[in-house]
């Protein structure tokens, strides 16, 4: 008999809707043990079968669902069906828009919970985020080296999430060869160095891959100030729209030294480049104290909330920034705005966007809406799946 995991009465609504979450407050009991990120069942407090998934007793995630359907294993053949599932879209964006990298597989949205895998290239780069996702490490790996024999495999699980289910933190190569220090990617006519052993995440942020794109019209003869720009993507889509001048600004010298090899690497002007090490809030200050003035802003800032006992704080903090950005722009001036925070929505982004236009004493315009690129789906069951939100918006 498989172990259970018992829900309390009427706490069964959610899985009947097939999200794929079991918070620690509908647990009842425990049927049998289980080991930290194995396979169990989960029924109602009747005993009838709802989901298949894994268990991590130290989560307030109690389990993350596997699968809906009671006749299906979780093993080698489950990974390698719910794989080629996602391919079949990857695929189709790979050849529509000539990428060679992308997200292969968006956790819950590609029904594998706590797993993430980007390829870049011949690199599948793998996260596992979740006890039930490192439990099956072995029959996930089996499935990718049987699908993708070309590809070298590498482990960037050197997550900090991965403490609150009780695991350490993973990095290095599983198969294959180390990936180089700097691997080169292409993306909407860009090239693009990607530093997967140190780079943030698995090191590119494949996500706004579209907003970049999105950028160039903007742009055109006009001077641009760049916000945490990490290696320089939309600094580089926006030489190549035309802009006058680029200014990037990240607290990592590391980061600009690959953002200007970047431009150099897709033989744009030098001249028109600036690189400047510094802290965002502080440096907008600055600006705005010496009459700086931009025609387009990108602000695409880290996560500021990590729980919702942060989101308040992260409120502030987003009001704050954008209303710096929003007095620095010229009349007309365009500001690109981001938040990759999950807890935080779009509608609220956008109030606290309004809220900061206010506070900066002009009036604004949202002209355009972003999320994250096609390869980062959001099944309709779990809408914390969409987590990246912007809005361009015209100042007035």
């Amino acid at each position: 008999m498989s172990v259970r995991l018992v829900l309390a009465k009427g706490r069964e609504k959610s899985l009947l809707r097939r999200h794929p979450w079991v918070f620690s407050g509908a647990v009842a009991r425990m049927e049998g043990k289980a080991s930290l990120g194995e396979t169990i069942d989960i029924v109602d407090h009747q005993g009838k079968w709802l989901a298949r998934g894994a268990y991590s007793p130290a989560s307030q995630i109690r389990a993350r669902v596997w699968t809906f359907d009671p006749s299906e294993s979780i093993d080698i053949a489950f990974f390698t069906r719910r794989l080629q599932q996602a391919q079949k879209w990857r695929d189709w964006l790979a050849k529509k828009d000539g990428l060679d990298s992308y997200r292969l597989i968006a956790g819950e949205s590609d029904g594998l919970p706590g797993i993430t895998i980007d390829r870049f290239g011949n690199f599948l780069v793998l996260q596992l985020l979740s006890a039930g996702a490192e439990y099956q490490r072995a029959a996930l790996i089996s499935a990718l080296q049987t699908l993708y024999p070309e590809c070298a495999i590498y482990d960037r699980s050197d997550v900090a999430v991965r403490k609150k289910e009780g695991m350490e933190l993973t990095q290095g190569p599983v198969t294959g060869e180390l990936p180089p220090a700097l691997l080169p990617i292409e993306e909407h006519g860009m090239k693009l160095l990607v530093d997967i052993q140190h780079g943030h995440k698995t090191g590119y942020y494949l996500d706004q891959r579209d907003s970049r794109l999105a950028t160039r019209r903007y742009v055109e003869n006009k001077r641009v100030l760049n916000c945490f720009s990490y290696t320089g993507g939309f600094a580089v889509s926006a030489l190549m729209g035309g802009c006058s001048q680029v200014v990037s600004v990240d607290t990592s010298q590391e980061a600009l030294d690959i953002a200007r090899q970047n431009v150099e690497l897709n033989k744009l002007d030098l001249s028109k480049a600036e690189f400047v090490r510094d802290d965002v809030f502080k440096l907008l200050r600055t600006y705005r104290d010496r009459g700086e003035k931009f025609d387009v802003i990108v602000m695409d800032p880290p996560k500021f909330v990590e729980n919702k006992s942060q989101l308040m704080g992260a409120c502030r903090g987003y009001k704050d920034i954008n209303m710096l950005a929003i007095q620095l722009l010229n009349e007309g001036g365009v500001l690109l705005t981001f938040s990759c925070s999950g807890l935080m929505t779009s509608d609220l982004f956008q109030k606290i966007i309004a809220d900061a236009a206010i506070d900066a004493g002009r009036d604004i315009q949202f002209i355009e809406q972003f999320r994250q690129a096609a390869d980062h789906p959001v099944i309709a069951t779990y809408p914390e799946g969409l987590y990246l939100k912007g809005f361009a918006c015209r100042v007035m």
